[in-house]
């Protein structure tokens, strides 16, 4: 007996040795331990041995069952590395050059409005926002803009279908002075805000209008605010968004909330003020609109003009971003283009 399990221990080794796959080891691990296995038979019929045998024949037995068992493991173990290592190889060819992800970025006008926001906040204005639809109290009336002014008739203003209030019918603002109302309201001067927000107007979608367009509104209220003072801080922000070198130019204007009034031009960044294509020849661009808040706006809110005065600003975020990005349709921000949006 001891004979044969010599002999079926040469044979299971050297099998096992030469196995390739896990199926043809699976296969030679029932044939000597299965149930019915080689090495099982064995040691089910040691009872039909001599007594005296029994002992040293079974102990070998499983001792050789033992090491069967491990050298079947660990050849299990080097079939399995070799098939992980081939699987690689299919899947992965190293001399490839690696594969670039793509990364996402923030929108143009987001990081626009954003360093607009760091600009003025640099300067100490606080942020505050207001709801996007409006009544027509905060969007017109209380920024001295009356019922028959025509801002308010329906082809400039989206009107909403729902009950109106104490404050008049709901409507979609049309820029973001309302967040001034709204805050003035609440607190008393003094007072230094920028309102960024989403405006909208019935205006048609061509290169250089949007029904939905986003703003930034600047309001500072004190005792002797100065259109000195304004002027200064738009002449920082513009040589901060545009470089030290622009120069500012202001020109007479007209708004209802605001007395004087005026428009702030920059000298064009593309020529230098020598005049182009995209200035028009004249070397300035239109960058925002600014004044001195109207008295009747402080009698709306409570404020005494005879002691308060104070200066408010607006501008287009995507005016501002097509002047610093040099972009010359507006529609390039909202059509989602990737080969547009990836060069920011």
């Amino acid at each position: 007996m001891k004979e044969r399990l010599n002999e079926i221990e040469k044979e299971a080794l050297k099998e096992i040795e030469e196995t390739q796959d896990r199926k043809s080891l699976e296969s030679l691990r029932i044939r000597y331990l299965g149930r019915k296995g080689l090495l099982t038979q064995i040691l089910r019929g040691l009872k039909d041995l001599p007594e005296e045998e029994r002992p040293s024949i079974g102990q070998k037995a499983n001792q050789l069952k033992t090491r069967l068992s491990s050298f079947l493991q660990k050849r299990l173990d080097e079939i399995q590395k070799r098939e992980e290592v081939s699987v690689g190889e299919e899947l992965f060819d190293v001399t490839l050059p690696g594969k670039q992800f793509p990364v996402g970025y923030k929108h143009p006008l987001t990081q626009v409005e954003e360093e607009i926001v760091e600009i003025f906040r640099g300067m100490g204005f606080q942020v505050e926002e207001g709801p996007e639809i409006e009544t027509e109290y905060y969007n017109f009336e209380a920024l001295n803009t009356p019922k028959d002014h025509p801002a308010r008739d329906l082809q400039d203003t989206f009107y909403l279908d729902l009950p109106p209030d104490e404050k008049g019918e709901y409507l979609l603002r049309t820029h973001t002075s309302p967040v001034q109302i709204r805050v003035m309201e609440r607190q008393k001067p003094p007072l230094r805000i920028i309102a960024p927000g989403s405006c909208y107007r019935a205006d048609a979608f061509d290169a250089s209008h949007s029904p939905y367009f986003s703003q930034v509104e600047g309001l500072y209220v004190d005792e002797g605010v100065t259109f000195g003072e304004l002027k200064g801080t738009l002449e920082v922000f513009a040589q901060e968004m545009f470089g030290r070198g622009v120069k500012v130019r202001f020109t007479p204007h007209y708004f209802p909330f605001t007395e004087p009034s005026a428009e702030l031009a920059i000298s064009c960044v593309i020529c230098q003020g020598q005049g182009c294509r995209t200035c028009g020849g004249a070397g300035w661009l239109e960058l925002l609109g600014c004044g001195m808040v109207h008295p009747a706006v402080f009698e709306k809110v409570g404020y005494d003009p005879e002691k308060y005065t104070g200066y408010a600003f607006g501008m287009g975020i995507e005016r501002i971003a097509m002047i610093k990005y040099r972009i010359n349709d507006i529609r390039l921000f909202y059509e989602n283009d990737m080969r547009f949006l990836e060069q920011f």
